[in-house]
C-alpha cells in the first residue's frame, strides 16, 4: 500500500512537471491553446490574464459534479490529486521560469510532447487530468453506443475554431491543432506501444517440428490449433507466437527452417501480458 502510494505521488508530480512545461511554458508562451478544458483556461489568461491552473480547477468543478455517480469516488479523487500538482506547477512553479521564446510550430511539437506524457502516466495510474476526459466517459457510460474518439474530437474541434477570435489568427487553430494531435499520438506510443509486440500466425503440417523448432531457436513457446484447409481438405495446424518485435524475425526464420511450406503471418499487437510479457496487475 505504501509502494503503490509513493509510486502514485510520483507518477503525479512528474505528469504535474510535464503537463505545466507544455502548457505554460510551450503553448502559452507561443500564443494558441489546444483542445480540452486547458485550451479554455490558455485563452482565459489570454483575454483576462487570470491564473491557467486555477481556472482549469473552477472549471472542471461542473463536470466533476456531473460525473461524480457515473465515474465513481475513488477516480474523481485520483484525479484531483492530479490536478491539484498540475495547478501548483502551472500557477507557481512555472511562472517563474522562462518561457519559450522560439518557433511558435515547435512549440506546438514539444507542447504535444509534454503534454501527451502528462497525460499518459496519469492514465496508468488510473487517474486524469480532468476536463473533457470526465464528459466523454460519462457519456461513453450512459450511452456505449457513441463513440469516445467521435465525442472528443468534435468537443476539441469547437474549443480549436474558438481560437481564432480569440487569439485573433487562424494560426493559433493550426498550432493548436498540431498540438492536440501530437499529445493523442503520444498518449498512444506511451500507453500501448510500450507493451506492443508481435503475434507470428503459422500454418504449417501436424507432423511439423515448428513448435520445436521456435522453441529451440527463440525460447517462445506457441499454441496449437487444429484447423482443416478448405481449399486441399486436409488438416492443418496454426500456431500463435507472441514474441517481442525484435524476436519476430527469429520466430520466422525457425517457422521457415522447420517447414519450407509453412503460411507465415506476422502481425502487430498493442499490448501483450502474461508469462514472459508484462503482468497482468
Amino acid at each position: 500500500m505504501v509502494k503503490k502510494t509513493a509510486a502514485d505521488l510520483f507518477y503525479d508530480l512528474a505528469g504535474g512537471a510535464l503537463y505545466a512545461l507544455g502548457i505554460y511554458t510551450f503553448a502559452s508562451s507561443a500564443g494558441f491553446a489546444p483542445g480540452g478544458v486547458s485550451g479554455l483556461a490558455l485563452m482565459a489568461r489570454h483575454l483576462w490574464g487570470v491564473p491557467i491552473g486555477a481556472v482549469t480547477l473552477l472549471l472542471n468543478i461542473p463536470l466533476i459534479l456531473f460525473s461524480l455517480k457515473i465515474l465513481g469516488k475513488a477516480f474523481l479523487l485520483r484525479s484531483l490529486r492530479s490536478m491539484l500538482f498540475c495547478t501548483f506547477f502551472l500557477d507557481l512553479v512555472f511562472p517563474l521560469l522562462p518561457p519559450y521564446r522560439g518557433s511558435s510550430f515547435l512549440a506546438a511539437l514539444y507542447s504535444g510532447l509534454f503534454t501527451g506524457s502528462a497525460l499518459a502516466l496519469f492514465y496508468m495510474r488510473g487517474s486524469s487530468s480532468g476536463g473533457i476526459d470526465f464528459l466523454t466517459l460519462s457519456l461513453k457510460t450512459l450511452r456505449p453506443h457513441l463513440s469516445i474518439g467521435t465525442l472528443m474530437l468534435l468537443v476539441d474541434l469547437f474549443i480549436l475554431l474558438l481560437g481564432w477570435p480569440v487569439f485573433g489568427n487562424v494560426d493559433a487553430v493550426l498550432y493548436g491543432a498540431t498540438a492536440t494531435f501530437v499529445t493523442s499520438t503520444v498518449i498512444d506510443k506511451l500507453m500501448y506501444r510500450s507493451g506492443s509486440g508481435k503475434l507470428v500466425l503459422i500454418i504449417t503440417s501436424p507432423e511439423s517440428s515448428v513448435a520445436e523448432q521456435i522453441s529451440a531457436d527463440c525460447g517462445r513457446g506457441s499454441t496449437a490449433l487444429l484447423a482443416r484447409g478448405t481449399y486441399t481438405g486436409r488438416d492443418r495446424q496454426i500456431l500463435l507466437c507472441a514474441c517481442s518485435r525484435r524476436e519476430a524475425y527469429k520466430v520466422k526464420s525457425a517457422a521457415v527452417r522447420a517447414d519450407g511450406s509453412a503460411f507465415v503471418m506476422v502481425l502487430e499487437t498493442n499490448e501483450v501480458f502474461g508469462e514472459g510479457f508484462r503482468s497482468l496487475s
